[in-house]
């Protein structure tokens, strides 16, 4: 038996937090502007920043570890939960990168699994996600190897797809 090692072990960007953070400041900037008129009102100002602390807290409790057996996922910033999907589990990846994400340097990485607690899982806003998603196939494929499992679905009928030999069950 090969010991488990850490490959990868990463959070997402606060880039994830821009919409809610610019929320947040403009509902500051409206109570700060009252307050002005009605001094009391200066203690709402606890309210936006109470909330940018626990979003900027979410995602940094956030943590993905990719290691050579499994992907271990924690989250929670009081309650922590922990997940881990076994890698030879993983059906197929996807890597997203909308508008935003490219301007930034930023990927998301979305996972089908076989696994039930998990069957799909998404990576959000993580850097050099080209880099770990070619990382996370390897490690997918040698899990394999290793463990001699072959994924295999069924469609509807029962009938497996994706024959190899391109003939009739």
């Amino acid at each position: 038996m090969t010991d488990e090692t850490t490959l990868w072990k990463g959070s997402p960007s606060q880039w994830l937090n821009l919409g809610p953070f610019a929320a947040a400041l403009v509902i500051a900037i409206g109570i700060g502007a009252a307050a002005m008129f009605f001094p009391p009102l200066g203690f709402g100002l606890v309210v936006p920043l109470g909330y940018l602390v626990w979003r900027y807290l979410v995602v940094r409790c956030q943590v993905f570890e990719l290691t050579s057996q499994r992907l271990r996922i924690t989250t929670g910033v009081i309650n922590q939960k922990i997940d881990e999907i076994e890698l030879y589990r993983v059906k197929d990846t996807l890597m997203l990168r909308p508008w935003w994400m490219r301007l930034s340097g930023l990927a998301a990485i979305s996972l089908q699994t076989s696994d039930r607690s998990l069957p799909r899982l998404l990576i959000p806003a993580i850097s050099n996600g080209h880099e770990l998603r070619e990382l996370l196939r390897k490690q997918v494929e040698a899990q394999r190897d290793t463990k001699r499992v072959r994924e295999m679905d069924f469609d509807e009928t029962g009938n497996a797809e994706g024959d190899l030999d391109g003939g009739p069950a």
